[in-house]
C-alpha cells in the first residue's frame, strides 16, 4: 500500500501506471515508506494543469497573495516539530539542525511575502513624444527542481519567490527525499494558495526531470543539484531556449591567518564541514590555515572531531546524523580511499563506526586529512560528506591562488583581524558568496550563488525575482 501519493491538481493521485519506490531509512537501513515515483506521463498531467491554473493566482491581487504566503509561513511554524521529524528521518540529518531548517523555510516564505509589494515598474523617459512604462509580470509554469540534501529549505527558495511573482509551478522533489516537499504543498493548498498553482511529481531525473525540462509549456527551470546533472539540465534547456538557474557543486576553501581569532575559527571551521554530516554545497571542505599556527590549529580540529556525538537522528544530544544512504556513505568512503593512496595524512575518522545500532545506518566518522596537496583528488573534486582535507600556507597569494584552482566557486570563508587584508583577499577570491570571520554566509535577504561550474543565476535576495519574471515595456504616444 502507498504511503504517499503525487500531488497535482490540489488532489493526491497515484502516478501512472502505477509506479512507486520505497524509501529507506538511513539511519536504521531498513524500509520506512511507499511513495508514487511519477513519470513523464504525470508531468504532462502536472504541467497541462499548471498551465490552466495560472490565471487564477497571477491576477490575485497583491495584498491578498501577500497574505496567503504569510499564512503558509505560520502553518509551517505550527507544525515545526512534525515536519522536522519527518525531515531528521528522512535525511538523517539531526533533529536539531531539522529544526533550524524548518524554521529557515518559514522565514523564507514571510521574506517572500514582504517582497510582493516592491515589485512596482519604472516610468522610463524616452526621446520621443510619449511615456514608456516598463511592467513585470509572472513568467507563467515554472519547473522546479529540488536536492536531497536540504529538501524543505531549498524548496522554499524556488517556490516562495516563483508563488509571490504570480506564477505557478511543478516541482521534483529528490527520490531519495520527496517527504516534506509533499507536505508543503498540502499546507499551501491550506493557507489559500488555488489548487494546480503548486504541483509535486515525486520520480527519477532521468524521467520526470527530464521531462519536465523538456515541457514546452514550462517557461522557467531552476534546479540545485550536482555539477554532472546540471551540465545535462543546462543542454536540455538550451535545445528548448528556457531560462534556467542552476546551483551546482561546490568544493569552498576556509582560509584561516595566524592573527585570526583561533577559539572562533576552529569551532566555525568545523561545523563549516560537518553541518549536515558534510553533505552541502557550500561545506569549506578544503581548509587552507598559516603555516606558523597550522600544527595547533589541525590539532585542535582533530580534538573537536573526535569528540562529537554521532547519533539517531532523533534523540536530542546527536551532533552528526548519518548520510542520506548507505550508497552515499559508500561513494565517501571511496574518496577516503583514495586520498590515503594519494599519501593524505589521515589524522582521525574515514570509517563508519561499528558500535551498535550505528553500524546498520549510512553512518561515517568525522575524517580529516593533513598535509594534503592542491593537486590531490579530495582536495579538487566535491566529496559532499563529513571530510575536511588541510593544508598549510606561507603567504597571502599563495593562499589565493590555491583557494582559486578549483572548478568552482561557491562559497568560502577568510579568517584574520586585519579589515584590509580581509577585504583584500575577499575581492581576490572567486566565489559568489563569502563570509569574514565567520561560517554561515548564505541569508535570504542576499543573492546566493556561483561562480565557474558552480552555476548560473541567483538564488534569494531581491533579484532572485528578475528569473521569475517577465519585463514589459509600453509605450504611451501623446
Amino acid at each position: 500500500m502507498l504511503d504517499e501519493l503525487l500531488l497535482i491538481g490540489g488532489q493526491r493521485v497515484p502516478a501512472t501506471p502505477g509506479q512507486q519506490t520505497t524509501l529507506i531509512d538511513p539511519a536504521t537501513g531498513a524500509a520506512w515508506k511507499t511513495v508514487a515515483q511519477g513519470g513523464a506521463a504525470d508531468i504532462e498531467q502536472a504541467v497541462q494543469i499548471a498551465e490552466q491554473a495560472r490565471p487564477s493566482w497571477r491576477w490575485v491581487n497583491s495584498r491578498d497573495r501577500t497574505q496567503i504566503l504569510l499564512n503558509l509561513a505560520r502553518l509551517i511554524r505550527n507544525e515545526r516539530e512534525a515536519l522536522a521529524q519527518l525531515e531528521s528521518r528522512n535525511v538523517g540529518k539531526p533533529i536539531r539542525e531539522a529544526r533550524e531548517e524548518v524554521d529557515l523555510t518559514a522565514d523564507c516564505f514571510e521574506f517572500y511575502a514582504g517582497a510582493i509589494n516592491k515589485l512596482g515598474g519604472t516610468i522610463n523617459p524616452v526621446a520621443a513624444a510619449g511615456t514608456s512604462l516598463t511592467f513585470r509580470e509572472p513568467i507563467g509554469v515554472c519547473g522546479l527542481i529540488a536536492p536531497w540534501n536540504f529538501p524543505l529549505a531549498i524548496t522554499a527558495w524556488k517556490v516562495a519567490p516563483a508563488l509571490a511573482m504570480g506564477n505557478t509551478l511543478v516541482l521534483k522533489p529528490a527520490s531519495l527525499t520527496p517527504l516534506t516537499a509533499l507536505r508543503l504543498a498540502e499546507l499551501a493548498l491550506e493557507a489559500g494558495v488555488p489548487p494546480g498553482v503548486f504541483n509535486v511529481v515525486p520520480g527519477s531525473g532521468q524521467e520526470a526531470g527530464e521531462a519536465l525540462i523538456r515541457h514546452p509549456l514550462v517557461r522557467k527551470i531552476s534546479f540545485t543539484g550536482s555539477t554532472e546533472v546540471g551540465r545535462q539540465a543546462m543542454r536540455l534547456a538550451a535545445e528548448e531556449i528556457k531560462r534556467i538557474t542552476l546551483e551546482l557543486g561546490g568544493k569552498s576553501a576556509n582560509l584561516i591567518f595566524a592573527d585570526a581569532d583561533l577559539d572562533k575559527a576552529v569551532v566555525k571551521a568545523v561545523w563549516s564541514v560537518l553541518g549536515n554530516a558534510g553533505q552541502d554545497c557550500c561545506a569549506r571542505s578544503r581548509l587552507l590555515v598559516e603555516r606558523s599556527i597550522y600544527p595547533e590549529f589541525i590539532d585542535r580540529i582533530a580534538a573537536i572531531f573526535t569528540s562529537l556525538k554521532l547519533g539517531l537522528p532523533l534523540e536530542e544530544e546527536t551532533e552528526i546524523g548519518t548520510l542520506v544512504s548507505q550508497a552515499h556513505r559508500d561513494r565517501v568512503q571511496s574518496y577516503i580511499e583514495t586520498g590515503q593512496a594519494e599519501g593524505a595524512k589521515l589524522i582521525c575518522g574515514g570509517s563508519a563506526p561499528a558500535q551498535e545500532p550505528l553500524h546498520q545506518g549510512a553512518y561515517l566518522q568525522p575524517t580529516l586529512f593533513a598535509d594534503v596537496s592542491p593537486d590531490m583528488k579530495i582536495f579538487r573534486e566535491e566529496i559532499f560528506g563529513p571530510v575536511l582535507c588541510a593544508l598549510p600556507f606561507d603567504r597571502e597569494a599563495e593562499a589565493v591562488a590555491i583557494a582559486n584552482n578549483s572548478l568552482y566557486g561557491l562559497s568560502g570563508s577568510i579568517w584574520t583581524q586585519d579589515i584590509s587584508r580581509a577585504l583584500r583577499v575577499a575581492k581576490a577570491i572567486e566565489t559568489g558568496v563569502l563570509s569574514i570571520n565567520t561560517g554561515h554566509s548564505v541569508h535570504l535577504e542576499a543573492p546566493f550563488g556561483g561562480y565557474k561550474q558552480s552555476g548560473l543565476g541567483r538564488e534569494l535576495g531581491l533579484a532572485v525575482l528578475d528569473h521569475y519574471s517577465e519585463l514589459k515595456s509600453v509605450f504611451i504616444a501623446e
